[in-house]
């Protein structure tokens, strides 16, 4: 069996799972799912990372991504993470300031939090487990009762898979 150096585990794709803390709905409204896709796509017009699939639940997020040889996917996951609470603060702040109180935090470093700290990170070594990742999170949304069907989510990258259609341009099939 071959050992994977440093440079191979740095380069493989990366399942991500973000929750927002204590499991609250913040991302119920699409106008909040629509931020996360905004910043999706910036990463991806910059060549930051490569997409390979997401969902977008109401209380947690699970993108499979690939960082590309300019960016260290760790920078890149915490900027996301950083930008997408900045964007969702300023909105609450604007147009629903009674539920930014709900992520009311007392630290050195923030006044609120919105996403848990340590988002889950787990390396993709293979198309199976690339594969078996994507079909677990296109389930999310029809476990969850959403839909019926994994391609009608549209917050999800399961339609593309099934029909090669990506309404947000920010997906690269991984096979």
């Amino acid at each position: 069996m071959k050992k994977l150096t440093p440079l191979h585990i740095q380069d493989c794709p990366q399942f991500y799972t973000a929750t927002i803390v204590n499991w609250k709905k913040l991302l119920k409204p699409e106008k909040y799912k629509i931020i996360i896709i905004e910043s999706l796509q910036y990463l991806v017009k910059t060549e930051r990372v490569i997409v390979y699939g997401y969902v977008i639940m109401d209380h947690h997020i699970h993108i499979i991504w690939k960082p590309t040889p300019l960016y260290s996917l760790k920078h890149t996951q915490l900027s996301f993470m950083k930008f997408t609470a900045q964007r969702i603060k300023r909105d609450l702040e604007n147009h629903h300031l009674d539920l930014l109180s709900h992520f009311s935090v007392e630290a050195k470093d923030r006044s609120y939090q919105f996403w848990k700290r340590n988002a889950l990170c787990v390396d993709l070594y293979s198309n199976a487990i690339i594969e078996e990742k994507l079909n677990y999170i296109h389930q999310n949304p029809v476990k969850a009762g959403y839909c019926s069907n994994a391609e009608d989510y549209r917050f999800s990258s399961a339609r593309f898979y099934k029909e090669l259609d990506d309404e947000f341009g920010i997906l690269s099939d991984f096979r």
